[in-house]
């Protein structure tokens, strides 16, 4: 393994932690909007939860939800990038 090798291997990794934190933070957003509108109109709607979640409790529902959203995403976007760094390795090599 050459330095032209690790050199590329350092650029196909930084790029892909940038795709999956590109991705991760995406789908942290649209999890944080589609947790937090239903969220907040069930604390004004709804006497349970009126009654039961604090601003602390809806925080959390809110934050949990964009949370699991940025892991889960750029873990999966983690995995196909280095599925196709692979594949294509394995194709330049036969």
């Amino acid at each position: 393994m050459g330095p032209l090798t690790a050199n590329r291997d350092t650029v196909t990794a930084e790029n892909c932690a940038q795709a999956s934190a590109v991705a991760g933070f995406r789908a942290a957003f649209i999890a944080c909007v589609a947790t937090a509108i239903p969220t907040l109109a069930a604390v004004r709607t709804i006497p349970w939860a009126k009654a039961n979640l604090n601003y602390t409790g809806q925080a959390l529902i809110i934050s949990g939800a964009s949370i699991a959203a940025y892991f889960i995403t750029a873990d999966k976007t983690i995995l196909e990038t280095a599925r196709k760094n692979a594949d294509a390795r394995y194709d330049r090599r036969t």
